[in-house]
């Protein structure tokens, strides 16, 4: 679903944000677009894990993004800043061969934020006051060839909403149960909530080193995660602070997956509330030539406020 939105959503936003401010959601889902094309839309529930059978009158052509639950489920309606988790298959609508199908996999997440609000209204507003267990249809436009690129048919996703999760907002500072690091490692003192790093007599690391400051009591970190964090970041050799997320006034967000591998391998199975230091041996950092001032064995402090 991740390399679907990747691929679709651009679009969607093109259409949809030309559309002017997007309306208030009712309590229930609302369709948008030429829905009487879906009449001829029939689901086959096939059972858990396998995208359902699908028909239609072929081929299907939409001149705007059309949206429209076409199976409602008994479930608790999807709330505004909600995640909805969804299963997707996404079909040729000319000829309805399978382009995608996430049935088999874990549901994926979609977030029904002031983003995807303002971004894609139409898309937002289809899944604000479905209900858990829904099928919605979405249909979006083919695109013309152009130079290089060949032209592209409708395509069809139908998605299955399979279950909601609540948005746990971040923390503001870390919380939790303070942990007294072993002898060796950098120490830290914080300074107005700053924290400060030393590394006065320290020596090179010859694995990592993933030591909780304070051990918080949220939510596990999933290496597939996206963490809000606030971060400060030294070399080892000679201290010099490279980089804080403290410096520039607010905490930063990133896929924990897309970052250095000791970032990865450090954080992934800590607490959200946790402070983290993480001495990172340069092979797991940016290697010999390093990345603008950061140099060889780096250390982090890492607050992870939340994780989605």
């Amino acid at each position: 679903m991740r390399r679907l939105l990747a691929i679709l959503l651009p679009g969607l936003l093109l259409l949809t944000a030309c559309s002017g401010s997007p309306a208030e959601p009712e309590p229930t889902s609302q369709s948008a677009g030429e829905t009487a094309k879906f009449d001829s839309l029939k689901l086959t529930d096939n059972g858990d894990k396998k995208a359902p059978g699908v028909e239609f009158d072929k081929p299907l052509e939409v001149a705007e993004p059309t949206v429209k639950v076409v199976s409602e489920g008994s479930g608790e309606a999807v709330k505004a800043n909600q995640i909805a988790n969804i299963s997707i298959l996404a079909l040729n609508a000319a000829d309805g061969s399978t382009l995608e199908d996430t049935f088999p996999n874990d549901p994926e997440p979609l977030e029904l934020d002031e983003e995807l609000k303002t971004g894609s209204p139409v898309i937002y507003n289809a899944f604000v006051g479905a209900k858990v267990g829904s099928s919605l249809a979405l249909a979006v436009p083919g695109q013309a060839a152009t130079a290089g690129a060949e032209a592209q048919p409708t395509q069809l996703l139908v998605i299955k909403v399979l279950s909601t999760t609540d948005v746990t907002p971040a923390l503001e500072k870390p919380e939790g149960e303070t942990v007294t690091p072993p002898a060796g490692l950098p120490t830290v003192k914080e300074n107005n909530g700053v924290p400060e790093i030393s590394v006065e007599g320290v020596e090179a690391p010859s694995e990592l080193v993933s030591q909780d400051l304070i051990k918080g009591n949220g939510a596990t970190v999933k290496e597939t995660d996206t963490l809000t964090v606030n971060y400060v970041g030294v070399n080892l050799v000679g201290g010099t602070k490279f980089d804080s997320s403290f410096d520039r006034g607010e905490p930063a967000s990133f896929a924990l997956n897309q970052v250095i591998k000791g970032w990865t391998q450090g954080l992934t199975g800590k607490a959200v509330g946790s402070r983290v230091l993480l001495v990172i041996p340069k092979d797991l950092a940016y290697g010999e030539a390093g990345q603008g001032e950061a140099k060889g064995d780096l250390v982090f402090v890492v607050d992870i406020l939340g994780a989605k």
